[in-house]
């Protein structure tokens, strides 16, 4: 027989199962770079809907009373050269904060719905009306270009609606790469997988950026028609689980006990009297925040209806909400998620600001943000994995950011290049943390010990930390409208102290990983691939 040429044999060496596991690796990736990617433009066009047009005014004040020539403010409100009405006025920072705090609080308090509907219905169809519709409402944005539309109400309520709809990708996305995907190496995994947010900022920066200068209404219009075709792509490839196309619901190879959680349910037993004085394995001492002396105490444990083995029954609210670390990271989030979004909000601006540079040339600089973020995400993934501390290694980099955001505020104003390498280096050391807690973090804590084995909480515990986070990505711009006419030196304190916060939330996990050797925030142990 001939030899197989070395294509097939690529093709061949991989299980079936691995492959529809790169396949959903990838094609999730996808979707909420797409999400992202509609995200970005309306940070690309502030330059646009606002223009500096100060000397142009008096040129031409002093020009028309002398050779009566029609006066700038005689013009069509979108024909001024100071932007676009109504954001051509003096309190145009205000009103674009308004604009990013609309969206991102409605998304904060739709989140922590999104959570609990997604998990009691198929993602597949839940990510894809939530697809489509957000590229209905990115479009419309864009669409008052077209249609010569000034109403502030109008751009206010779309951003609103988008805001909510938008809630759909995330607990859906985490929960079916979760499904997919066991515990081993989730860090890595997962710090790769992250990347897709700043593929998606990078894309939606580029793709706004080639129209913002010439016809701004297609730099939304684009980017939705994206979202809403990425949605009927969801709709025709998404596999939600596994077990949809009889694949193995791991990647280990352990006995079906570790898959099930069999063995592991004798750790969520009520301890006996005769029990008590039997020390804990560092795994469990550690993962449920005990003192190690006695007994697991009973707030610890999250009691879920249904029948035991098939942990069919969704995950309260409140019962989430016990789940060990999931205040302490949440309330961390709150604070990461309101420095990466005032970047990803405000960061064009600034740079236009700054360096002087028209709003393409500094949307495409504002990339680099994102190259960072994706260095650090995946950065912040391989250490933890390496580690088995996931907290110990979010607080180290936010330890770092805080100093190098003043670094950054400092010397972005010495030229071009010393702003390329802050925006790499402050890229990496803001989204690690935001990366891992999103991801590999909310993922251990959704399948934590204490659920006995319940997949149907992953979703919910994906929500209420990242709509925690939300909470923080709205109030970051918005203090950003509010504070930046004072000076862009304050907004960077603002953004320091955000950081020192977000650490302080962690110093008592931190603790506890660091006087347990060995141990982690998750339950990744018994999970490690061989």
């Amino acid at each position: 027989m001939a030899r197989l040429p070395a294509g097939i044999r690529f093709i061949i060496s991989f299980s079936r199962d691995q492959w529809y596991r790169a396949f959903i690796f990838i094609l999730t990736f996808l979707l909420y770079a797409s999400f992202h990617l509609s995200r970005k433009p309306i940070s690309i066009v502030k330059g646009e809907l606002h223009k500096y047009c100060t000397a142009w005014d008096e040129a031409n004040v002093r020009f028309s009373s002398k050779a009566g020539s029609v006066a700038p403010d005689q013009l069509a409100d979108n024909e001024t050269d100071c932007g676009w009405a109504p954001f051509d006025k003096s309190n145009y920072q205000q009103l674009l904060g308004a604009l990013d705090y609309s969206f991102l609080c409605a998304y904060a308090v739709g989140m922590y719905l999104s959570g609990i509907i997604g998990e009691r219905l198929p993602i597949r169809y839940y990510l894809t009306f939530g697809m489509l519709a957000s590229g209905a409402f990115t479009a419309l944005f864009g669409l008052g270009y077209f249609y010569n539309i000034h109403s502030f109400g109008f751009y206010v309520v779309t951003q609103v609606i988008n805001g909510l709809v938008q809630t759909t990708g995330w607990p859906s996305v985490v929960t079916c790469l979760g499904n997919w995907f066991g515990k081993g190496r989730r860090g890595l995994i997962m710090g790769v997988w992250n990347s897709h947010t700043s593929v998606g900022n990078i894309l939606g920066s580029l793709i706004a950026g080639y129209w913002v200068s010439t016809c701004w209404g297609l730099s939304f219009v684009v980017p939705g028609a994206i979202v809403a075709a990425m949605g009927i792509v969801c709709f025709l490839f998404l596999i939600e689980h596994p077990k949809d196309v009889r694949c193995s619901s791991t990647l280990v190879t352990h006995s079906k006990a570790y898959e099930n959680g069999t063995n592991r349910l004798r750790l969520q037993k009520q301890i006996l009297k005769s029990e008590k004085n039997r020390p804990l394995d560092p795994e469990m001492q550690c993962l449920l925040l005990s003192d190690g002396k006695g007994s697991v105490h009973a707030n610890h444990m999250v009691i879920l209806p249904g029948d035991s083995g098939s942990a069919t029954a969704a995950i309260s609210f409140t019962g989430a909400l016990k789940i060990p670390g999931v205040i302490e990271f949440s309330l961390c989030l709150l604070f990461a998620k309101l420095v990466s979004y005032t970047f990803l909000f405000w960061l064009p601006l600034y740079i236009t600001n700054v360096d002087h540079l028209d709003a393409k040339k500094a949307g495409e600089l504002s990339t680099l943000f994102d190259v960072g973020g994706i260095f650090g995400g995946i950065l912040a993934g391989v250490i933890s994995d390496r580690l088995e501390k996931r907290a110990t290694t979010c607080g180290l980099m936010l330890l770092l950011a805080a100093p190098t955001l003043y670094i950054f505020s400092t010397i972005s104003k010495m030229g071009l290049e010393a702003t390329v390498a802050m925006l790499l280096l402050s890229g990496a050391l803001v989204s690690g943390p935001y990366a891992l807690i999103t991801t590999a973090v909310s993922a251990d804590l959704g399948t934590h010990k204490s659920l006995k084995g319940n997949a149907h909480a992953l979703s919910t515990v994906t929500a209420i930390i990242d709509g925690t986070g939300s909470v923080g990505a709205a109030l970051g711009p918005l203090l950003a409208g509010l504070i930046s006419p004072s000076g862009w030196s304050n907004v960077f304190y603002m953004l320091m102290f955000a950081d020192a916060c977000a650490l302080l939330f962690l110093i008592r996990l931190i603790h506890k990983e660091l006087s347990c050797l060995g141990s982690a925030t998750g339950n990744q142990v018994p999970f490690k691939e061989q």
